[in-house]
């Protein structure tokens, strides 16, 4: 990694929530978090992203499978869409049911 490259949104937003999930898992206090947040925001170079972190244990799982902040934000999308639906045809069938009983 070349630590004099820009950082991009989708860095940021993986380094967030590796400090969320260290936060979770007590290393960091809610006031470190915030602080290393508004860093994170801040940072210009990979290098300045990395340097937020370097304190912190690798986590479990965080290899080339694990999903992005974006995936997991579609993810969400996709069940909350799922349970729309489902709610949908619900009251569809309640309607239904309804019509037909009166």
């Amino acid at each position: 990694m070349d630590v004099e490259l820009r950082a991009s949104d989708d860095d940021r937003h993986r380094v967030v929530a590796e400090l969320h999930r260290h936060t979770t898992a007590g290393r960091l206090t809610l006031d470190e978090f915030s602080e290393r947040v508004g860093a994170v925001w801040t940072a210009r170079t990979l290098g300045d992203l990395a340097v937020l972190t370097r304190d912190l244990p690798a986590l479990p799982g965080t290899g080339a499978s694990t999903p992005t902040g974006a995936e997991h934000l579609g993810h969400g999308r996709r069940e909350l869409l799922v349970l729309f639906a489902v709610a949908a045809v619900t009251l569809l069938l309640l309607g239904g049911f309804l019509a037909i009983t009166r």
